[in-house]
Formats: structure tokens, C-alpha cells, sequence
């Protein structure tokens, strides 16, 4: 008896161990996102060009009457452009301080469920920019690296309150 407990104990205590992320790729880069703040993921779905809107925004879309705001994650990371078909994108929707908004990705891969202290802090030289503050670590997978991003910082505050501007008008 005293066994089964120690054993759900071990358990309890490595199920706090493992996190789940949502995998996804822009361009030959792979990435992560907690699966807590992911709150689904949609196939390319028409996106409306907003006039005089940030230039970080790539539109809005209509998803069953509510009208969230998209952004090209790929130029937010200042990675390099694609010429790939926008028909086989996909909008990760996240729940991002309270705000859903789309993000613009390249393809998803799967769920992955890694150890939180496989995760290491992101090298000095990369954190160093004001920029890369959304970078939350990185991990291998596969042998592959895999960057652990911190979607609630992506935005800096003015944009942010842009995006929040843009919302309400």
C-alpha cells in the first residue's frame, strides 16, 4: 500500500515536470508555444486588409462573428520573406493577455510534451536586443532546436495598445 502511494507521488510529481507545447514551423525553424494559451488552430482562412492599420497587422478575420486580429508572424520575428501560397498557412489563435488575436504560421507539426528543465535560457548574445525578449527558451528535439516562444511579449506595449485601438474602431 505504502508502495502505490510513493509510485502516484512520483507520478504527480513528474506530470509538473512535463509541458506541453504546440509545434510549428516558419520556414526550416521550429517552434513552441505553451498549449495552454493556444486556443485553436485554423486552416488559411481569408484575411481582410484593414486601411491604415499598424503594419505589423496583416488584417482581420471573421471567425464565428468575432472579428480577431491577424499577424504575420514571420515579419514580427524578422524572419526572411516566402514566396510560398498563403492558401497553405495556418492562424494559431491565442489568447494573449486576455486578447485573442491570429498569428500567421508557416505549417503546425504536433504536440510535443518535453521536460520543463530540458528547457535552457536563451544565449545571452541572442537576449541582448530588446527585440528578442519574447524568447522564452530553447530546447532539442529530435536533434533538432526548438525556440520556446513567450507569445504575451511578442507585442511591445504600444503595440499592444495599437492593437487595442484597432480593435475598437
Amino acid at each position: 500500500m505504502e508502495q502505490d502511494e510513493y509510485t502516484r507521488d512520483v507520478q504527480e510529481s513528474d506530470k509538473e515536470q512535463i509541458m506541453q507545447l504546440v509545434g510549428f514551423k516558419i520556414g526550416k525553424e521550429q517552434f513552441g508555444v505553451d498549449i495552454l494559451m493556444v486556443q485553436e488552430i485554423i486552416r488559411s482562412a481569408p484575411i481582410t486588409a484593414v486601411p491604415n492599420s499598424p503594419d505589423f497587422i496583416e488584417g482581420v478575420i471573421n471567425l464565428r462573428g468575432s472579428i480577431i486580429p491577424v499577424i504575420e508572424l514571420r515579419k514580427r520575428l524578422n524572419l526572411y520573406n516566402k514566396n510560398q501560397d498563403k492558401d497553405k498557412d495556418w492562424i494559431l489563435i491565442v489568447n494573449v493577455n486576455n486578447r485573442v488575436t491570429g498569428f500567421i504560421v508557416d505549417s503546425v507539426t504536433k504536440v510535443l510534451k518535453i521536460r520543463k528543465d530540458s528547457i535552457e535560457p536563451p544565449p545571452d548574445i541572442v537576449v541582448a536586443g530588446l527585440k528578442s525578449q519574447y524568447i522564452r527558451g530553447v530546447c532539442e528535439i529530435n536533434k533538432n532546436l526548438l525556440i520556446f516562444l513567450d507569445f504575451s511579449r511578442i507585442l511591445k506595449l504600444n503595440e499592444i495598445k495599437k492593437l487595442r485601438d484597432f480593435s475598437q474602431e
